[in-house]
């Protein structure tokens, strides 16, 4: 199913516009996540809206935004006056400017969006306005409106759409001075610096994202189905920490030697693959639907394909009679 688009409005440069859609880029909705739940009953936990003072739960019509200015004092502000500030950015993304991408600092990147053409129509001012971004081998900067707040976007094109990327304010981003004021000044040899030069030679590569797996995703994944396979699960060791570096130049060194030695054991393995191993958001994928499927049936299901999987595993889940509810 196709996600829903965050913002539906038009696109502007100059006279040029063209009705568009905005789409979240990322998503977390794979990941696995919790519920809290009642420890004797089993059941979810809900939260009620209540007043501070009485305690009485208070309807959603009743309640309303309001600015502290002191101790229980409040600045009231309806949702009408909210709407009265609308902007032209809350329907029309107008590009203000053009900059180059080195130009925006990565402090101020918030999370990236797919603008596309909305609808059948205006297409063609789409792909003007797209190939003349990139023919200025720039990034276009407008506004725009989400969540009731106006953000800045910066618009790159990315194969047949354009990528628009939220960006924070200046008083948004805290300075590094009071960070960085404490740090000492000192002195590195040029011996040090060659070998550590070595070291990012030899780790040196091209960033594939597809390379890298979410090992805590997965150690969860592994635990739930344990769990419902009613097999125990025991605590790992903490990791070993190698403590303050005594001798820089010594560890230096020996991790430049540890890094030759595993360069050749990790071509070995490259080619005895073949190929590239497949992206580990798909496994992770498979996995998790069967943690979050819907019902008693699809858990069932779910706990006989994991026993075909890994027939060393326990055949049925082990549940207690309270907690057979599934919480979600």
């Amino acid at each position: 199913m196709a996600p829903r688009a965050n913002w539906k409005g038009f696109l502007r440069l100059s006279l040029v516009t063209c009705p568009v859609a905005l789409y979240p880029a990322t998503s977390d909705t794979e990941k696995v996540s919790f519920n809290q739940i009642n420890r004797k009953t089993g059941h979810r936990i809900k939260y009620a809206k209540v007043d501070a003072d009485t305690g009485e739960e208070v309807a959603n019509d009743d309640i309303m935004k309001g600015y502290k200015v002191d101790t229980d004092t409040y600045i009231e502000v309806t949702k009408d006056e909210l709407d009265e500030l609308a902007l032209e950015s809350t329907r029309t993304i107008e590009i203000d400017e053009f900059v180059p991408r080195a130009d925006i600092d990565s402090r101020y990147v918030i999370r990236p969006y797919y603008l596309v053409p909305d609808g059948k129509v205006g297409h063609d001012a789409f792909a003007v306005i797209r190939e003349t971004i990139r023919t200025m081998d720039k990034v276009a900067i407008g506004r725009v409106v989400l969540t009731n707040r106006e953000h800045i976007i910066a618009l790159e094109p990315l194969d047949k759409g354009l990528m628009g990327t939220l960006l924070r304010y200046p008083y948004e981003v805290r300075s590094e001075t009071e960070y960085f004021e404490d740090i000492q000044d000192v002195k590195i040899t040029k011996d040090m610096l060659d070998l550590a030069r070595h070291i990012v030679e030899q780790k040196s590569g091209s960033f594939e994202p597809e390379q890298f797996e979410d090992r805590y995703e997965q150690a969860l994944i592994d635990l739930i189905n344990q769990k419902r396979n009613g097999l125990s699960t025991t605590a790992k060791a903490a990791p070993k920490t190698t403590g303050n570096v005594i001798n820089l130049m010594d560890a230096l060194k020996r991790s430049l030697a540890s890094e030759k030695q595993a360069a050749p054991a990790a071509k070995v393995t490259e080619k005895a693959k073949g190929k590239k191993p497949k992206k580990a958001a798909a496994g992770q994928r498979e996995m998790l639907l069967p943690i979050s499927g819907g019902g008693k049936r699809a858990a069932k299901e779910t706990a006989k394909e994991t026993v075909k999987e890994a027939p060393k595993k326990a055949e049925k889940p082990v549940r207690s009679a309270a907690r057979t509810k599934k919480a979600g």
